[in-house]
């Protein structure tokens, strides 16, 4: 039986089609060793508000360090952001059919140490959406691999290391995958055809494209069903 592989950086308040991908695998393999983007989603993602969506931002130390690792990114201690971010669901969600089952999950995380490193906040996020969405798939790090190569070589190598045999791609990335690279590797490719599905929100019309927080606090158990409705390729 085949064995599939899913590779993303670790994202903070991931969209829907994070956890569809991961959903989808058998083994996720946590990117923590890619260079950190500035304006990316490594470190901000968007709740829906009254006004419209609202970026929430995990404030790094960044000047200077251009070129670090996602790994490496210090998180601004100088900036009491974990109270904003729970300020910003309270408003916003305490309304939501099941704001009272899942603001205390977030509560619990953002308050429970003074957080570091991004990509430990991001992990540790990360796990508690997989508790609370019951997705199992087992996690690795590429920090943790050890392998070598650039581009679809390292992909490949990733997956060999992960004991995978095929790789699920973002559709995105078909611009850079090389398939007769992964043939020749004797390695699956499959690409994620996903669109973000819609299902019940506050505040008026519908907005794709929000972080999890969003579909929990309005759909509760039933995200996890409505995070699979969006998968185009099946």
């Amino acid at each position: 039986m085949a064995v599939v592989a899913a590779m993303h950086q670790a994202h903070y308040m991931p969209w829907l089609g994070y956890f569809e991908k991961l959903d989808r695998c058998d083994v996720f393999v946590v990117m923590d060793r890619v260079q950190y983007e500035r304006r990316g989603y490594q470190n901000r993602n968007k709740i829906k508000t009254v006004s419209g969506p609202l970026w929430l931002t995990v404030p790094v130390v960044n000047r200077g360090r251009y070129e670090q690792a996602l790994g490496d990114v210090e998180i601004d201690a100088t900036v009491n952001w974990p109270s904003k971010h729970l300020k910003a669901f309270e408003l916003n969600y305490r309304k939501a059919p099941h704001f009272d089952t899942y603001f205390p999950f977030l509560e619990e995380l953002l308050l429970r140490k003074q957080w570091l490193l991004l990509a430990d906040l991001n992990i540790e996020m990360l796990k508690m959406f997989m508790r609370l969405l019951d997705i199992r798939t087992e996690l690795r790090y590429e920090s943790d691999l050890n392998v070598e190569g650039v581009r679809n070589e390292r992909l490949i190598n990733l997956c060999r290391a992960a004991g995978a045999d095929v790789y699920l791609s973002g559709a995105g990335a078909k611009v850079y995958v090389e398939p007769e690279m992964f043939e020749q590797a004797g390695i699956g490719l499959l690409f994620q055809e996903y669109e973000s599905p819609r299902y019940p929100q506050l505040f008026g019309d519908f907005e794709p494209y929000m972080g999890v927080v969003d579909l929990l606090m309005n759909c509760g158990a039933d995200s996890i069903e409505i995070i699979r409705s969006g998968r185009k390729d099946k």
